[in-house]
């Protein structure tokens, strides 16, 4: 059995995260970690920090700290908040580790060695009132594609075309605003991409079909228009060290590699990280070198589809040595606030912080994994998020645990009710039950999330419409056994939907599975035909009502959002 390696896009390290960064790339990411590990398979989903490049510097300076103790503080604050989203990372590192510039430095000579980076002069751009040559990403203008006025230096995100900052009309400087810019000359290492674009369409040919459109459309756009080779050093006081010994006069004039180049090897260096902590146990080589057991999973919003297709794949495949390169590239569309971006650098829309301030996780994770981009765009409103909250956590699921464990404590007491013997309802809902778990299996293995959330909300709805069939309310004032058996029944499947539930809501679901005293809960998952037995909770089983498992988002509680976020025509 393939022990599966999975890695989601590695978060800036400037500044917390807004919710279209988290359904993007992590959440998803944990997700489907969380269901491999419950259905038996080796897992090991790692990411990091990823904090070299100049805005690091520029956050470290604006708040007057050393930039290595202001990537540290942001480390701990961004970890902060995915431990309070349930992110199960194996391991959540930092691109600025001593292994990862350990593994970088090795990358790069053995690149060097193959004839794949070469040494150029070229023309930078340098701005007279910053003092310092620009960094790609810190030069904006128009770019000369679509005539988006906000494009970077290195990229435009509005057509995702890769730019250089001499292709941009109007420039000026993201760091001050002035347009005082002048050319000058400066030497650099340069990834000689366009001799290995044979290499990386054969390997794509050969590895992309079964990715998703999103993603294989976007690889192949930059191969049909050219590699060119690309600059992979800047003139930064902050990142991985050009190494002395293969170029000593660029280390000496202090040169360190470009972030897009060094953050993909991050995915190695965390998990290096990772075994590192207990090196007698982790193996973190079997996960990366000759990795033939390995299956390769990557989830990245549709801005980092390109670096993680195309240029880190060149740049493994030129080092000549068997590192394991990805299978399966899951990538996401937008996910928007009223039509428009969410914004870390406007401050738009809704930020990790001030949605667990508002709001349990699992309120946010099951919403975003039943409307993720995955096809195209979606847009978060307050309404459609209340929606989704009020219908299918509160009313759906919640109702049904309350309802349940309520009726019969009060009936029957605090244990799990014997009553009559499994009859032809019982059966139905069983075979019911197994087929809908099927397919939620299906959507999940496919890694399609909002197919996965509906087929999850159909077997939580599944249990609501036998309870109404049945009625235990009218049952018990006739036929107290057949009361008692529809009870159990219903408890038994909220043990089963505590179980497959975990990866979407895994609070809530804990918290279903520990009202029930079993003795040897040890399950990690529900096989079809222990679902259509739905006996995993015996009668005589001791149980609690848990506290109120998702309570219901009101109008007032909507006003307050909208007034302290925006929403409607004036966040559009």
């Amino acid at each position: 059995m393939a022990r599966h390696l999975i890695t989601s896009a590695l978060p800036y390290i400037n500044g917390i995260k807004h919710l279209g960064n988290m359904v993007g790339s992590m959440l998803p990411a944990d997700v489907y970690a969380r269901y491999l590990r419950q259905t038996g398979r080796e897992t090991l989903y790692i990411c990091a920090t990823d904090e070299h490049g100049t805005p690091a510097e520029l956050g470290a300076k604006e708040l007057g700290l050393p930039v290595a103790e202001f990537c540290a503080k942001q480390h701990d604050a961004q970890k902060a908040i995915y431990d309070g989203f349930g992110l199960s990372f194996d391991y959540f590192g930092r691109s600025s580790s001593p292994e990862n510039r350990e593994i970088t430095q090795h990358f790069a000579r053995r690149l060097q060695e193959n004839g794949f980076i070469e040494e150029r002069s070229i023309r930078q751009v340098y701005s007279l009132a910053d003092g310092r040559f620009l960094p790609d990403r810190y030069i904006v203008g128009t770019c000369p594609h679509c005539g988006y006025d906000k494009a970077r230096g290195d990229q435009c995100e509005n057509c995702t075309r890769v730019l250089d900052p001499t292709d941009l009309i109007d420039a000026r400087s993201a760091i001050s605003g002035s347009s005082e810019l002048e050319v000058r000359e400066t030497k650099h290492l340069f990834l000689l991409q366009s001799k290995l674009q044979g290499e990386v369409e054969a390997w794509i040919d050969e590895h992309g079909k079964d990715w998703p459109i999103l993603a294989s459309s976007i690889a192949r756009k930059w191969l049909t228009e050219g590699l060119n080779d690309r600059a992979i050093t800047r003139d930064l006081d902050w990142g991985v060290p050009v190494p002395a010994d293969t170029w000593p006069e660029l280390a000496a004039e202090g040169k360190v590699f470009y972030v897009w180049f060094d953050a993909p090897i991050e995915y190695i260096g965390a998990t290096k990280e990772w075994a590192d902590q207990d090196p007698a146990n982790r193996d973190w080589k079997s996960w990366w070198y000759e990795a033939t057991d390995v299956r390769y999973t990557q989830f990245m919003g549709k801005d980092n589809v390109p670096f993680h297709t195309v240029m880190f794949p060149a740049t493994q495949l030129g080092t000549r040595e068997p590192w394991k390169k990805v299978d399966y590239v899951k990538a996401f569309n937008w996910l928007n606030y009223y039509g428009g971006k969410f914004s870390t650098s406007q401050k738009r829309g809704v930020f990790t912080h001030d949605a667990l301030e508002l709001l349990p996780a699992d309120y946010w994770r099951y919403f975003m994994m039943a409307n993720a981009p995955e096809s195209d765009d979606t847009s978060f409103t307050w309404e459609l998020f209340s929606a989704t909250v009020n219908k299918d956590l509160a009313d759906v699921l919640g109702n049904f645990v309350n309802r349940v464990l309520s009726f019969s404590k009060k009936r029957f007491g605090e244990e799990v009710p014997a009553g009559a013997e499994a009859g032809e309802a019982e059966a139905a809902l069983g075979r019911e039950i197994a087929q809908l778990l099927r397919e939620y299996e299906e959507h999940m293995e496919a890694m399609q999330f909002r197919k996965a959330a509906q087929a999850l909300r159909a077997l939580w709805s599944a249990g609501n419409s036998y309870l109404e069939a049945k009625a235990p309310w009218l049952e018990i004032k006739t036929d107290p056994e057949a009361a008692a058996l529809t009870l159990r029944t219903a408890m038994n499947l909220i043990h089963l939907y505590s179980v497959v539930s975990e990866p979407f809501i895994p609070s809530s679901a804990a918290a279903m599975r520990k009202a029930f005293a079993l003795a040897d809960d040890t399950a990690t998952w529900v096989t079809a035909d222990e679902a259509r037995s739905l006996s995993s909770v015996p009668a005589g089983t001791a149980f609690s009502v848990p506290p109120v498992l998702f309570a219901k988002i009101t109008e007032e509680d909507l006003e307050s959002y909208r007034e302290r976020f925006g929403g409607g025509d004036e966040a559009a």
